[in-house]
């Protein structure tokens, strides 16, 4: 399965407007695993960056005259997204924007859904977290993300972030990448690069949901299923393991 976390920055708030985009982030998932692949690109938008908007991200007019167009770097982002499901915090921005930037290119260019599907973290963290602040920072504090670094609004920063966010409100390890264990933890021994487990341990100790524990469990499945409008990787892993 894979994921792509998505963030851009742009000159104002409205695509309608004329506003363009001048940074996109993306931030690839596979099997809720960081790849370390990610795209990644300031943009030449061809117009001023509202003063407003600089406030929020730091991105300045003069920084941004000999970047790329978005025309000279769509087939790579299109190519790197295709068939993907874009995890974004208040999709309808990006999205609104992407589709933009899209439509003003010649030639045959579809919209974003078109390409891959969507899922908006901010509509699910409403769900799961109704009449709280869902902003970034918000939920970054609330799953003890550190966002210490945010002090502007960066597209690959906040989609990093994302990700972790991302991670811990679907129940996953909110780790990115695995960690090296530690050689000398109790129970375990290197073995030609390989760490063992003690076979003479003490046996784990097995607790069993109660059904209680286990309706909840389904009612969380429910909402996870609603917010990614079908079914969440948990049930096709609980399907895939009974056929």
């Amino acid at each position: 399965m894979r994921q792509i976390v998505l963030d851009t920055e742009t000159t104002g708030l409205e695509a309608a407007d004329g506003h363009r985009i001048i940074e996109i982030a993306c931030y690839e998932l596979c099997y809720r695993r960081a790849t370390g692949r990610t795209f990644h690109h300031y943009l030449n938008p061809d117009r001023e960056v509202e003063r407003g908007a600089i406030e929020v991200h730091g991105i300045t007019n003069e920084s941004l005259g000999d970047k790329p167009r978005f025309c000279e770097i769509a087939a790579e982002l299109v190519a790197f997204i295709r068939d993907a499901e874009l995890i974004i915090h208040n999709a309808p921005f990006d999205v609104g924007f992407l589709d933009h930037e899209l439509s003003r290119l010649e030639g045959h260019w579809e919209r974003v859904a078109n390409y891959c599907r969507v899922t908006d973290t901010l509509t699910l963290a409403r769900e799961l977290h109704p009449g709280q602040r869902n902003s970034l920072d918000a939920l970054c504090t609330r799953y003890t993300i550190d966002n210490s670094q945010r002090t502007l609004h960066g597209a690959l920063l906040d989609a990093q972030l994302l990700a972790e966010v991302y991670l811990a409100m679907t129940g996953g390890q909110t780790a990115l990448a695995l960690e090296s264990a530690d050689e000398h933890s109790t129970g375990a021994a290197l073995v030609n690069g390989v760490r063992r487990l003690d076979a003479a341990r003490a046996r784990l100790l097995v607790t069993r949901a109660s059904p209680a524990e286990q309706a909840e469990h389904r009612e969380w499945l429910d909402k996870l299923d609603q917010a990614v409008g079908g079914l969440c990787q948990w049930r096709r892993l609980e399907r895939g393991a009974g056929e």
